[in-house]
């Protein structure tokens, strides 16, 4: 594409008539620059793109997109914010991949990425080619890669949905996050289906409030557009449990599908039954009462199965076929794992990290437990301190033993994280472990028959961030290990 061409597609004030070479790629970070590409400078926390624009010549640049001049022999194009004209840039290049796919995005604190796992799974056994963005990994078909970011930039982001367009992907699930939305990732892309799971405290490090941690949940719906096009309607799926629907509700004109279960909802779940193998319900939809009965247990479940069966009908997948592939979901790699070898007390590993998903996975072990409940729970470094006082408190509350530990304390002092930790737990039993490993052992080799054990906080994650370095780290691996020496 031709840099006149491109540099169109940019704000119609954007004042630019100088060379016309070929742009070959679009890059941000100077050290991918070929031969032809357009260099975005990016300014970051720790770095500003605009100091790297030379080098980025140096291997090939043939123009640069900045905020500002500079002397460089090849077309310098400046505008206000080069992050949102690298959307408006990325999308245009790429052909406007999103738009050649069925996009359907899920925001929310709780939830995102078990309920986009069980959608990815609904619209494969519909007979679809898939493609799946989130924290886990990014999948095309049957190839994963590896990620950084739970929704990567406006960059990645397309270049990736092109890629899905040429792999002959026909739906592609995302998590997105309030980062994301904020920051303008996702400008540009176009999507059919927004689902929103929950909204409880976490990331206040960042949006420093409830109130606008909301509102940068929002803007997904508010993003979905202002037309009606009934050729290709545009839904938001809205769980009407949580107060916070009735603001997203406001802020999208797309037609709106509510799932719940204690408020009256479009699907909704009742006649609930668990047990330690599994929950079933019935399903009150627009199209009659159905029995469902999945192989995942706890009220959580319940919410991002309902969510998954809103953004599958709303896409018109037939609801038998809805239903049968939800029941034949049996979990996702870290979110509520069983890990067996043999012992006769249950080990599981969740990824709950913030008060409210902890609280939800605990009440769930509760209903199972036939003895004590451990519970080993850590706070991330660098992350939101409040909630650390909350997390001691509600594993304290709901576990026999709270067991407080690191996470990933990046670089905060582990013992610090731990007595923020304790300042919400004043006169109640806990022990408290540095060291994460020997937590999961001490644990391990104080349980006894029935009891459960619940490592919470990493989840999938296959490593620990301590200062400036990451280690290899695995609960599941730590947990299986600890009960093979016992």
């Amino acid at each position: 594409m031709k840099l006149h061409e491109l540099i169109g597609y940019l704000h119609p004030f954007v004042d630019y008539k100088g060379e016309n070479p070929e742009i070959t790629s679009i890059e941000n970070d100077n050290r991918r620059v070929t031969t032809g590409s357009l260099f975005i400078c990016i300014k970051g926390y720790t770095v500003d793109g605009h100091d790297f624009a030379g080098s980025a010549v140096k291997n090939g640049a043939s123009a640069v997109l900045a905020e500002r001049e500079l002397p460089l022999n090849v077309p310098v194009i400046v505008v206000k914010d080069t992050v949102r004209a690298m959307a408006v840039l990325a999308d245009a290049f790429y052909g406007q991949p999103s738009q050649k796919l069925h996009m359907i995005g899920i925001t929310g604190t709780n939830g995102k990425t078990t309920t986009a796992h069980i959608i990815e799974k609904i619209f494969t056994d519909a007979g679809q080619k898939t493609g799946q963005i989130g924290t886990m990994y990014t999948k095309i078909g049957d190839q994963i890669f590896e990620v950084k970011n739970t929704t990567p930039e406006s960059l990645t982001l397309q270049k990736t949905f092109n890629k899905m367009v040429d792999e002959q992907v026909e739906t592609a699930v995302m998590e997105v996050s309030s980062h994301a939305l904020v920051y303008g990732r996702v400008h540009g892309t176009d999507y059919n289906v927004a689902v929103f799971t929950n909204l409880t405290q976490d990331h206040l490090d960042y949006h420093k409030t409830m109130e606008e941690y909301r509102k940068a949940k929002g803007l997904l719906f508010s993003q979905l557009g202002n037309a009606f096009n009934h050729e290709n309607p545009k839904f938001a799926v809205l769980n009407t449990d949580d107060p916070a629907s009735e603001e997203f509700a406001m802020l999208t004109s797309a037609h709106i599908l509510t799932y719940g279960i204690d408020n009256h909802a479009d699907l909704q779940a009742t006649n609930i039954a668990m047990t330690a193998s599994g929950t079933s319900f019935d399903l009150i939809s627009p199209f009659g009462v159905r029995t469902v009965n999945i192989q995942l247990i706890g009220k959580f479940s319940i919410y991002n199965v309902l969510a998954s069966i809103g953004a599958a009908l709303v896409s018109g997948i037939p609801l038998e076929k809805v239903i049968a592939s939800v029941e034949s979901v049996n979990g996702v790699s870290g979110r509520f794992e069983v890990v067996d070898a043999g012992q006769d007390f249950s080990v599981i590993v969740d990824y709950a990290h913030t008060p409210d998903s902890l609280e939800n996975v605990l009440k769930t072990v509760q209903q199972f437990a036939q003895e004590r409940i451990f519970c080993i729970v850590g706070c991330g470094g660098d992350r939101d301190r409040t909630k650390r006082p909350l997390m001691a408190k509600i594993a304290c509350e709901y576990a026999s033993d709270a067991i407080f530990t690191s996470d990933n304390p990046r670089s905060e002092d582990p013992e610090q994280i731990l007595k923020d930790m304790e300042e919400g737990v004043k006169g109640e039993v806990y022990t408290s472990i540095v060291d994460r490993k020997e937590a999961i052992k001490h644990a391990v080799s104080n349980a006894k028959a029935g009891d459960v054990i619940l490592i919470a906080g990493k989840g999938h994650e296959t490593y620990q961030q301590i200062g400036d370095r990451t280690f290899e780290f695995d609960d599941r691996i730590v947990a299986r290990e600890a009960i093979e020496e016992r």
